[in-house]
């Protein structure tokens, strides 16, 4: 496999997730070039956060905006001290999280190495250590900090396969890790612990859970500044419309059911919020594979994981760029 950074196509190698598998993953990662990998939040699309060439590819494979930061993975808290300062308060909820579906935003280390690329020139970096085997062990055999956004077409529905992956981005990339399914379906929460914590993005761990382990309420960030990744207000987006809070479809709308709102297709008949979780993004790429041109949405629970999930119905709502 070669390397590449620009929009030629050519093959996306699958590989394995065993030993063979992430061996060839890492060599690709060395060199440059450009691997998306599952997590247990959503696939990655990984890129050496050292290389400014390989990052540059990133975004250039998914036509990312380059003013959108992007989260970095560790193999663990160790790993991530070495490119962030940490507050007492920031490691607690690192050992209480990590590895988890928990980013931190923290100030950069000067000699950290990570291209400015990745923190879109700001001097603070968003960094995590990712819950899931094949995750864990590409980040050990790799060795170094791997910049990894959702494996997906910039604004598109974010990948929880494989599958997925190659749908949006297959002849962009090298190549993709097949890890099966995601088990919790939905992006990292993302704190600000520059200061008192801010909540940046809701996400796999619910807000009650971080409140409680801080012991008071998060604060929202003020203005528009996008300071860390899936903050853009149009994100998430299938191709068709989609109309929040339906209980019923209107002419030439295909409806995504939630619990006693029974749909053409359902994120949990029995309103099981985490289960929801796991099926979102799934049912938005079968809504495409439909071509539905509308979709109408049931109302979602906002507690919980239902937080996160109506953050990324919202932003697949919003008025397209």
């Amino acid at each position: 496999m070669q390397s590449r950074n620009d929009n030629a196509t050519s093959e996306t190698a699958i590989l394995g997730a065993d030993a063979n598998g992430l061996a060839q993953a890492a060599a690709v990662l060395q060199r440059g070039g450009l691997i998306a990998f599952p997590t247990e939040t959503v696939y990655g699309l990984g890129a050496d956060a050292r290389q400014p060439v390989a990052v540059a590819g990133i975004y250039a494979a998914k036509g990312r905006p380059s003013f959108n930061p992007l989260i970095v993975h560790v193999a663990d808290l160790a790993a991530a001290e070495a490119l962030v300062t940490f507050t007492p308060l920031a490691r607690q909820l690192a050992q209480a999280f990590w590895p988890g579906a928990l980013t931190l935003v923290l100030p950069l280390r000067p000699d950290a190495g990570i291209s400015s690329l990745v923190t879109a020139g700001l001097t603070t970096l968003a960094v995590r250590v990712p819950d899931h085997p094949v995750a864990r062990g590409l980040l050990r055999e790799f060795g170094g900090p791997v910049a990894a956004p959702s494996a997906n077409p910039s604004g598109r529905i974010s990948p929880t396969t494989a599958a997925h992956v190659l749908a949006g981005l297959a002849g962009r990339i090298d190549g993709v890790i097949d890890g099966g399914a995601c088990g919790v379906g939905l992006e990292s929460t993302i704190l600000d612990m520059t200061g008192d914590p801010v909540l940046l993005r809701a996400g796999g761990v619910p807000e009650e859970a971080l409140e409680n382990a801080l012991g008071g309420l998060l604060r929202r960030p003020t203005g528009d500044a996008i300071t860390a990744p899936g903050m853009m207000e149009s994100h998430y987006a299938p191709r068709g419309t989609v109309r929040l809070n339906a209980t019923e479809p209107r002419p030439g709308e295909v409806l995504l059911g939630f619990g006693a709102v029974a749909g053409h297709l359902t994120l949990s008949r029995n309103g099981d919020l985490r289960e929801a979780a796991a099926n979102l993004f799934d049912c938005l790429h079968r809504l495409d594979a439909m071509s539905a041109s509308a979709v109408a949405v049931a109302p979602v629970p906002g507690h919980g994981l239902g937080a996160a999930i109506n953050d990324r119905l919202r932003r697949a709502a919003a008025p397209r760029p």
